[in-house]
C-alpha cells in the first residue's frame, strides 16, 4: 500500500537495454559512437566555414546603377507626362577567387507613385573580379497628372532636377573554395536624379545595393 507521501505524484521507471550478462548492449555503444562522431563533425565544420570566411573575406557582389540618362521628360496642359529614361545597371563581383551567379532581378522604376517600368533579368553569371552591364530603356508616355503633380514637374524645370524612385533587389550566390555556397539578397532603394535641361544623370552612393 503507497504510503501518503507518494499521493499526487507519478512514478517512472526506466531500465537501460543490457546484454544478458548485464552490461550495456554493444549496439547502444555504436549509437553513442556514432552520435559523437556526427555532432564533432557539425562543430568542426561550422569552425571551418566560421574561420575560412574571416580568412579569406569574400567580397559580397553588388548591383548599382552605373550610369543613367533622362531622354524625355515633358508635360501637356492636359497634364500627361511623357518620359524615357536609360537606366545602365552594374553587376559587380569584387572576389578574386569565385564566380558569382545574379538571379531574381526585379527593379521597379515609379515617378510621382506611378510605376513607369520594371527591370527584370535572366540569371547570369560574373567571372571572379569581374563585372557586368545590364543597359535598361524605360519608356512611359501619357502619365496623368494631378494638379499637384503638374506643379512638382514645373518646379523640377525651374530648379533643374527631377527625381526618380527605382526599388528593387536581386539574389547572389558564389562559392568560397571548399567552404561551400554562400547567398545573399542585395536590396537597392535610390532616387535616380537628373538634371532636365540636358537629361544628365546625377551620380549617388545611395544607388548601390546593400547585402542581407
Amino acid at each position: 500500500m503507497p504510503s501518503q507521501r507518494d499521493h499526487g505524484s507519478i512514478l517512472f521507471k526506466t531500465k537501460l537495454i543490457t546484454g544478458h550478462n548485464g552490461h550495456t548492449h554493444p549496439l547502444i555503444w555504436l549509437l553513442a559512437f556514432i552520435c559523437t562522431i556526427i555532432a564533432i563533425g557539425v562543430i568542426v565544420a561550422g569552425i571551418i566555414v566560421f574561420v575560412g570566411y574571416f580568412i579569406i573575406h569574400p567580397r559580397v557582389p553588388t548591383i548599382s546603377v552605373a550610369n543613367a540618362h533622362l531622354d524625355i521628360f515633358k508635360n501637356d496642359y492636359a497634364g500627361l507626362l511623357q518620359t524615357q529614361i536609360t537606366i545602365v545597371v552594374v553587376a559587380q563581383n569584387g572576389n578574386a577567387k569565385a564566380h558569382a551567379t545574379f538571379s531574381h532581378i526585379r527593379f521597379n522604376v515609379s515617378y510621382q507613385n506611378h510605376d513607369l517600368a520594371v527591370l527584370v533579368s535572366d540569371r547570369f553569371e560574373v567571372p571572379k573580379n569581374s563585372s557586368k552591364y545590364l543597359k535598361y530603356v524605360v519608356q512611359a508616355a501619357s502619365i496623368p497628372l494631378n494638379p499637384d503633380q503638374m506643379g512638382d514637374v514645373d518646379y523640377s524645370w525651374k530648379r533643374d532636377i527631377v527625381g526618380f524612385d527605382l526599388q528593387g533587389n536581386a539574389r547572389t550566390q558564389w562559392r568560397v573554395g571548399p567552404l561551400g555556397s554562400l547567398k545573399f539578397w542585395c536590396n537597392l532603394e535610390c532616387t535616380l536624379k537628373f538634371h532636365p535641361w540636358n537629361g544628365s544623370y546625377i551620380p549617388s552612393k545611395s544607388c548601390t545595393s546593400k547585402s542581407k
